[in-house]
């Protein structure tokens, strides 16, 4: 199973703790993650079920390359990092 980890400035503001899901792709992984805390959904995904613009998503310390279809194959130990991507000046 991969490993979830959430960046705390997402912590802050909702409770994402480190999770152990199954799936092959990360689309499967999410929607596994989703079913065991549905308030997440809203803050990493949009109304069309893509990737929010201001989060990013890496597997195994690399940026996911499909941003739309999150079809990116996930391994069996792999570790996924969610972040909310930081703005400002």
């Amino acid at each position: 199973m991969a490993t979830i980890i959430f960046t705390e400035n997402l912590r802050r503001h909702i409770d994402c703790p480190q999770q152990t899901v199954e799936g092959d792709t990360l689309r499967e992984v999410l929607n596994n993650l989703f079913s065991l805390n549905s308030a997440l959904r809203g803050y990493v995904l949009d109304d069309q079920n893509r990737l929010r613009k201001h989060m990013l998503i890496s597997i195994d310390g690399e940026l996911i390359n499909d941003r739309i279809y999150l079809s990116d194959p996930v391994k069996e130990q792999a570790e996924i990092y969610i972040i909310q991507a930081l703005s400002g000046g």
